[in-house]
């Protein structure tokens, strides 16, 4: 049976969904699953749906696509469509796996869908199941350690490095790399990105306030601004 892939469309736009409706009704592949016309509405969609390509907009009010990529490392595969240059550099930042200046072509719409199929050909092929995996492997002062995933507390992230705090160890571990490429490794329904420098284990929290929330170890940990409404909407 053929895959066939989800498709979410944000913008804030009419003309823009109509466009993007229309090139994705041309491919057996691709099925118009859902339209959102603010990032608000998305963030509430994809809580709520499963989605397999979103198309998102940069230009929204409240929550701009950029913000919205921020809040959400772990979102659909996302082609950013958007009539300004500027962003592209956030947008691949934050794993957008193709850049669409409006208006769209066919053509350049077309290229940006085979980066969605090689991509999802190559990640079916992928042996690890890392929704049920249970111990991340780290190198930390250049020895493999092994830490339980459901004992982190929360993870901090420094530069270049991460400090990990865990309920079993002593002292945080000093890792190198960032925020992003260890959300791959942990399940999104355990662990929360709230800060642009904190993800934590949603487990482990005590009390959550408008600008910070408290871990059941008593650390306070800051919130950010465009986090809150990812917060309150995981909470909800």
């Amino acid at each position: 049976m053929a895959l066939t892939y989800r498709c979410l469309i944000i913008d804030d736009e009419s003309p823009a969904h109509k466009a993007l409706a229309s090139h994705i009704s041309k491919f057996d592949d691709l099925e118009h699953s859902g339209s959102a016309f603010s990032g608000m509405e998305a963030l509430k969609m994809l809580n709520e749906n499963t989605y397999d390509i979103i198309f998102l907009d940069i230009n929204m009010p409240l929550l701009s696509g950029v913000e919205l990529m921020e809040i959400q490392p772990k979102r659909p595969l996302t082609i950013v469509t958007t009539a300004y240059s500027d962003f592209a550099l956030s947008a691949y930042q934050n794993d957008a796996i193709d850049y669409l200046l409006k208006p769209i072509s066919f053509e350049k719409f077309s290229k940006a869908i085979e980066k969605a199929r090689t991509y999802y050909s190559g990640k079916s092929l992928k042996k690890d199941d890392t929704t049920n995996k249970k111990v991340l492997s780290l190198r930390v002062n250049g020895q493999m350690t092994d830490v339980v995933i459901s004992d982190i507390l929360y993870i901090e992230s420094l530069g270049n490095y991460m400090k990990l705090y865990s309920a079993k160890l002593n002292l945080p571990l000093l890792i190198y790399g960032s925020l992003a490429s260890i959300t791959s490794e942990i399940d999104s329904t355990d662990f929360l990105q709230v800060h642009r420098s904190y993800i934590v284990n949603v487990n482990k929290i005590k009390a959550v306030t408008f600008k910070n929330l408290t871990m059941n170890t008593n650390e306070i940990i800051p919130v950010g601004r465009k986090y809150q409404i990812l917060l309150n909407s995981f909470f909800k």
